[in-house]
């Protein structure tokens, strides 16, 4: 089954009104400070750590290695 029917009409600019709310949020963005380079990345998240040549080694969080890569 689909679902109930709908009880009453819903009008044009109702329908309208209600998806004009949905939005794209920004995501916010930390910026840190690593060799002289800025990188901005989403907070709470593990990340890459590299060597010099760009592969990637592991993965840190709050200055602790959580995970092979």
């Amino acid at each position: 089954m689909a679902g109930n029917p709908p009880k009453r009409k819903v009008s044009r600019s109702n329908t309208r009104s209600r998806r004009s709310q949905w939005k794209a949020a920004v995501p916010t963005l930390v910026k840190t400070v690593e060799n002289g380079r800025v990188t901005y990345s989403l907070p709470h998240r593990a990340k890459v750590v590299e060597d010099s040549q760009g592969a990637a080694l592991y993965l840190e969080y709050k200055g602790r290695k959580v995970a092979d890569v």
